[in-house]
């Protein structure tokens, strides 16, 4: 199956509510069955996502590992194949599905290329197979004559359905069957002899593949293939107009394209951007969230649009077109990707408030409603109306912002806020990009419901924000990516953890303990494939909240301009690329469902392990969660995935550090010190005999 890339932004289609997938006859219980000579059940498919609903997630090149649960009434053979096409292309493939037990049938399958995937498991009552067991088990001649004038009638049908010389090959069978049961009682042929024209391996195969499916139930299920940086990435956000190397003058995406190399030193894979458009003048907010601004305030990027332009426009100060392109391709150069926001709201002075008035709800006295989530207030922020009667329109030119920014060459979005937009839009607007272009990624931050944010991620977010930035215990962090990592939402929802966003600085950095900062990067890193940091504010360990008991910024990049000392001597900058490399350089990292927790005798100590069995890579993660104190425990090693013998003395490297330990057994003793280092990432060695006697780690 070829990729195809269109050469245009293809016409959008027209929107509409998407229609539930229609029930297989063979899953759907009704008065009068479509076709009663359907005998197989397919009770089940697995993995799904409600019911086949929607679409489970993979990565392009990951083995796909269905189960099917199917039967049929009686003792008949039955048989279940696995039928695959992308949804783009013609070519259809199939596996036959094996039989583990307890009508439970497997197989597997690996999509080549990012898209969407049809699969289909097709199972039906096998007369040719039927006939072949009963057979086998045939003793007196006379039956076995009669049973082959039945299978020579079976093999005819079949060669009626193949072509060319496997038709030929079956009839001349067919013929040579019925020559035999009819010749055989006067020859008195025994019964081995008999039995063995009839089970030719070669031609029994031949038969199976022409098999009559003509009363087959099937049971349709998709998946949708991700790219790779849609499994694993490290993403950096940061502010354009803050990148500006001296105080007080805005930044520019020049400004941005001097500091790329310091972004990609630390080992980031995605350079996310909020907004760049147009700032709103009308309620513009001042510093710290100042109801009235001053001509000097520059805004909040997330209030979209003013005179000059909106959703399709580039804020002045930071550049032009021809630079944002030429930010793209810098960035491409050093490995990394740019991430825009989609934020689909408006400044009161937005273009489309005058253009489009129908897409905006209305108070009582004429005046558009800003908004508002109580108590608080976005004076600076129109949000559109879902239920306006134009709403078609205003899917249409919304998809055509996200179709805009990709023919610019943008691949990866981070969404703002999409809870607060119509579920059938993400789904309309997701499912269309995504048909046109595969490749493109997109991140919900939806800091919502639990039910809320699963469904965004059902509908098509590739990744999705989680409650990692509230979850600091050790019985909160277990339970939460136990549940991540091995609950019913790891078929579709990726998480994507971040310590700290411009909206969130939580109580346990606001200490400014220098320990909390690392031990919250190393967690992040290394609990999930994907995560961020909002930077520098995270590497400055930037910790000072506008008011106690609250999660704002003080002097927030959101609201003003802000000078970064980035060479700051104690900046966590050298730890956070140590820590992406370890990432980079170990497969282990690079997945969620791999994520074991493992006991450790300390309340203060988390303890997991991750494992890539491909590779034989294990990595054994300690945290100390106190950033204040030493803390020390016996941690108990689960090893039994990854077959390591855990007899013989094996070597933890430590690689923060770089320190070695010989450990033996499945107890060792940690202790960390927060005051230098408050965590362990560690790779598992096995200890080696070499030939001349001496030992080494391998």
């Amino acid at each position: 199956m070829a990729e195809t890339k269109p050469t245009a932004a293809p016409a959008t289609p027209s929107p509409a509510t998407p229609a539930p997938a229609t029930p297989s006859p063979a899953t759907t219980a009704t008065a009068t069955p479509a076709d009663g000579r359907v005998r197989a059940i397919i009770d089940a498919v697995l993995p799904a996502v409600d019911a086949g609903r929607f679409p489970i997630k993979r990565l392009a090149g990951d083995c796909v590992r269905i189960e099917a649960h199917c039967f049929a009434d009686g003792h008949d053979a039955l048989r279940v194949a696995l039928r695959w096409q992308a949804d783009s292309g013609e070519e259809v493939h199939e596996v036959e599905m094996a039989a583990l037990g307890n009508d439970v049938w497997v197989a597997e399958f690996t999509p080549p290329l990012p898209g969407r995937y049809r699969y289909t498991v097709m199972a039906w009552v096998d007369a040719f197979e039927t006939w072949r067991v009963q057979l086998a088990h045939r003793e007196a001649p006379d039956d076995i004559c009669i049973a082959l004038a039945i299978g020579a009638a079976l093999i005819e049908a079949a060669a009626g359905r193949a072509d060319g010389a496997d038709a030929a090959t079956l009839g001349e069978w067919a013929a040579q069957l019925r020559r035999t049961a009819a010749e055989a009682p006067a020859a008195g042929t025994a019964a081995a002899q008999l039995k063995a024209a009839a089970l030719d391996p070669s031609r029994t195969g031949l038969a199976a593949r022409y098999a009559d499916r003509g009363h087959a139930a099937t049971c349709i299920r998709e998946l949708v293939a991700d790219r790779a940086r849609a499994g694993f990435g490290s993403w950096y956000e940061m502010f354009p107009r803050s990148a500006a190397a001296e105080p007080g003058r805005h930044g520019s995406f020049r400004d941005v394209e001097a500091r790329l190399p310091y972004v990609a030193q630390m080992g980031f894979d995605v350079l996310y951007f909020p907004p760049i458009h147009p700032i709103g003048r009308n309620n513009r907010k001042g510093a710290n969230n100042a109801l009235h601004a001053s001509a000097a305030d520059v805004g909040s990027p997330w209030a979209i649009g003013a005179a000059e332009g909106g959703h399709k426009d580039i804020l002045a100060q930071l550049g032009t077109f021809e630079d944002f392109r030429r930010l793209l391709e810098q960035a491409a150069h050093l490995g990394l990707e740019i991430a825009l926001d989609i934020a689909f709201q408006v400044a009161p002075d937005h273009p489309y408030v005058l253009a489009h008035p129908q897409w905006f709800k209305h108070r009582p006295d004429g005046s558009v409603q800003f908004a508002e989530n109580p108590p608080k207030k976005y004076q600076d922020i129109y949000p559109f109306d879902f239920e306006s009667d134009d709403w078609r329109s205003l899917w249409q030119e919304l998809r055509s912002i996200v179709d805009f920014w990709i023919a610019q060459g943008v691949r990866i979005f981070r969404v703002d806020n999409p809870h607060t937009k119509t579920f059938a839009f993400w789904e309309w607007l997701i499912g269309g990009v995504k048909r046109a272009y595969p490749e493109v990624i997109f991140l919900a931050e939806a800091f919502t419901r639990p039910k809320v944010m699963h469904r965004l991620a059902k509908l098509g977010f590739s990744q999705s924000y989680t409650y990692f930035t509230w979850r600091n215990t050790k019985a909160e962090l277990t339970e939460y990516f136990t549940e991540l990592a091995h609950g019913p939402g790891s078929e579709y929802l990726r998480p994507n953890v971040w310590p700290n966003t411009p909206d969130i600085l939580h109580e346990t950095l606001q200490s400014g303990a220098r320990a909390a900062f690392a031990a919250r990067l190393v967690l992040a890193g290394t609990l999930a494939a994907n995560f961020g940091l909002y930077g520098p504010a995270y590497e400055l360990m930037e910790s000072a909240p506008r008011e106690p008991g609250g999660e704002e910024y003080r002097d927030s990049e959101k609201y003003q301009l802000r000078h970064w000392p980035i060479d700051r001597p104690d900046s966590l900058q050298s730890l956070i690329a140590r820590v992406n490399r370890i990432r980079r350089e170990n497969p282990a990292l690079q997945s969620d469902r791999s994520l074991r927790f493992l006991a450790i005798d300390n309340p203060q100590l988390i303890a997991y392990l991750k494992i890539d069995p491909p590779s034989g890579n294990v990595v054994v993660v300690a945290v100390n969660l106190d950033p204040r104190n030493v803390q020390s425990g016996w941690l108990e090693l689960d090893l039994n995935a990854a077959e390591f013998d855990l007899a013989q003395p094996y070597q933890a490297h430590d690689l923060l550090s770089g320190q070695r330990y010989r450990w033996e057994g499945r107890r060792n003793y940690v202790s960390l010190d927060p005051s230098h280092m408050p965590a362990h990432v560690l790779t598992l060695r096995r200890l080696v005999r070499s030939e001349r006697d001496f030992d080494y780690f391998s």
